[in-house]
């Protein structure tokens, strides 16, 4: 019997995206998908957008809730799946067979989650790729130098959230880094890591808005003493760690193609990264 995949989809005022997401998810080739779509009582067009694609989408609610994380909830609480993943309305999947290749990781692995690599490109050129998120395999000691993989690309089933609780709403902005930690730190829970990308995000959502930076970093310290992490050494690296995601596009020259292979062969590709940022460094190559 198949894997059973929930993708869960909110959106407040995002006319422009939320059929291309929509759209995304129906050209994914793997056959046993339910699309969840919550929204906040957009105002817009958003609806109308909506509407047109319902046909598309296994439930479909608009009404006023608490925020991105109550929004997400009621979406759980909709899905019937085995495995639950979110897709915000400015994503769309890196490529057709993605969800195939995520079912096959949990039918090989026997993992509760799998977690990916993924992409911010370009809020209107999609190609253009801005930020690398790319994870690796899980180890308990990366989470005290800030790491989490990337949340879109995590892929849970759908009992971790009947067992072990919902998103808190309790955090503004933040809640998913909290879900990743309550997961993560649990020794019961097992991980896998799938060394390819995922997702397309769109920058300019939440958690990329500058101006809620600071509140970001302070939800975000609060969860790290929960999880007795290590304070602002934690939240230091976790900013830091960051940086070379934004710079590692622009010596790629934010060729999509090139970013896949480096992170497919890294070896070989890091030499060529390394040497690449020597001359976006000095404006010279070595010799």
């Amino acid at each position: 019997m198949s894997l059973k995949v929930s993708i869960i989809t909110i959106v407040y005022n995002n006319c422009t995206c939320i059929a291309g997401c929509i759209q995304s998810v129906q050209q994914q080739t793997y056959p046993d998908i339910e699309h969840i779509v919550i929204d906040g009582g957009s105002t817009d067009g958003t609806q109308e957008q909506i509407e047109k694609n319902c046909h598309c989408l296994a439930y479909y609610k608009s009404e006023k809730d608490n925020g991105l994380y109550d929004a997400l909830n009621k979406g759980i609480h909709q899905a019937t799946g085995d495995i639950v993943g979110v897709m915000h309305s400015d994503d769309m999947f890196y490529e057709p067979d993605t969800v195939q290749k995520i079912v096959d990781a949990f039918e090989k692995s026997k993992a509760d989650i799998v977690y990916a690599n993924g992409l911010y490109v370009d809020k209107h050129d999609p190609m253009k790729v801005m930020r690398v998120y790319a994870a690796k395999p899980f180890r308990d000691r990366y989470l005290r130098f800030g790491w989490v993989p990337l949340h879109t690309t995590i892929y849970a089933k759908r009992e971790l959230f009947l067992k072990y609780g919902m998103y808190d709403i309790n955090y503004d902005i933040a809640s998913d880094y909290e879900i990743s930690l309550r997961w993560l730190t649990n020794k019961d829970i097992k991980t896998h890591f799938l060394n390819l990308s995922v997702v397309k995000m769109r920058l300019g959502g939440k958690s990329t808005n500058p101006t809620l930076q600071k509140k970001k970093s302070t939800e975000d310290l609060h969860i790290i003493h929960k999880y007795n992490l290590h304070g602002p050494f934690t939240l230091g690296f976790k900013i830091i760690r960051k940086i070379p995601q934004y710079i590692i596009p622009r010596i790629m020259n934010n060729s999509d193609e090139t970013l896949k292979t480096l992170m497919l062969t890294p070896r070989g590709k890091m030499l060529e990264l390394q040497e690449r940022f020597h001359a976006f460094r000095t404006g010279k190559r070595r010799k």
